[in-house]
């Protein structure tokens, strides 16, 4: 039986309420299975890493991660920490860049019987991660945002061929595991060098997969049609920022950003990250859905080949939705315990 070293960054707002409730559904589900054994590993990250290390991203952190299996990141609100933090790169935004976790996976699946705007909804975004529009993410060292004169402010977006083929060829290999349909998301009818340049690739890599159905959509029309037919789509490939805009959205269609999971990887690692923000103003209130952090883990589960336990997981949310055990932004009163306690009694 294989041990599993993973990591545990609590982070801020609601982190410390779910991400301990996803830990609890884990490894309910791994002694449930009896196939593998984990082994978890605190490590300081947000706010609290600031006041006990003096970074929100402490070295210590980051070294250690690079030696585990994967890792659970909380949401951080980086917008409150002390100004001379605000100027570094979240830790998010760090991770994703210094371990190259070129992948952004973001299912949004509604559930049943719950006030989804479309029901039956059952897709991927799957979005480039490290370049795109995304200033940040677009620079070896530094960012790609600058300003010229105290007037001029410029932003740069880099699209590069390998970067586009390695998200295409995994959007492809998603979609060929689930409906086969491929949607490419882009703007070349206005951004021709860059996202025209996205395109082309995608379908390059595409025509790899001859099992697949191909098309693609302007950035803006795509909104509308998941607004009016999100059900027909499979697998959205797009760029950074794209596929940040339209997971969100995607997510609130399915019911609500509380049950969008996302994992970021490469592919050598990977890392768990609910697809919502920190929500300080629900913070220890008990009143946080722990649903997207909780799938989130399964997914790292999934992509550390335990697909037995992922599978358990997605059911036990499920069944327990369905069961009208919901927090409030599902229409339900449970707490956030209340809904993790119920989760777990049901993968026993």
């Amino acid at each position: 039986m294989r041990t599993f070293r993973l990591g545990v960054l609590t982070g801020d707002g609601i982190g410390p309420e779910i991400v301990p409730a996803a830990v609890e559904v884990i490894d309910a589900a791994v002694a449930a299975t009896d196939t593998a054994a984990v082994e978890w590993v605190p490590l300081p990250v947000g706010a609290a890493a600031i006041e006990s290390h003096g970074d929100a991203l402490p070295e210590v952190t980051v070294e250690t991660l690079r030696g585990l299996d994967g890792w659970l990141l909380g949401p951080h609100d980086s917008a409150a920490y002390p100004e001379e933090h605000r100027r570094k790169l979240n830790p998010s935004g760090y991770l994703r860049k210094h371990f190259d976790l070129f992948a952004n996976i973001r299912p949004a699946k509604a559930f049943d019987g719950t006030p989804a705007l479309v029901p039956g909804m059952d897709l991927v975004v799957a979005r480039e991660n490290t370049e795109g529009f995304y200033t940040d993410r677009s620079t070896y060292r530094g960012t790609g945002e600058f300003m010229p004169t105290a007037d001029v402010a410029i932003a740069m977006g880099i699209f590069t061929r390998p970067a586009i083929e390695r998200i295409a060829r995994q959007a492809c290999e998603l979609a060929l595991r689930r409906r086969r349909h491929l949607t490419i998301v882009h703007k070349a009818n206005v951004l021709r060098t860059t996202t025209g340049f996205f395109l082309e690739i995608c379908r390059e890599i595409a025509a790899d997969y001859p099992q697949l159905e191909v098309d693609d959509f302007h950035i803006d029309a795509m909104t509308v049609h998941l607004v009016r037919r999100g059900a027909d789509f499979d697998v959205l490939v797009t760029e950074n920022m794209f596929g940040d805009i339209l997971s969100d959205l995607t997510g609130e269609l399915a019911g609500s950003l509380g049950i969008a999971p996302s994992i970021n990887a490469s592919h050598d690692r990977a890392m768990a990250q609910a697809a919502h923000g920190s929500a300080p103003d629900i913070a220890g209130r008990g009143l946080a859905n722990p649903t997207a952090m909780i799938a989130s883990g399964a997914m790292l589960l999934d992509w550390l080949g335990l697909p037995e336990v992922a599978e358990r997981i997605d059911l036990g949310l499920r069944e327990t939705v369905a069961q009208g055990i919901r927090t409030a932004d599902l229409g339900g009163t449970a707490s956030t315990t209340e809904f993790t306690a119920a989760v777990i009694k049901g993968l026993a």
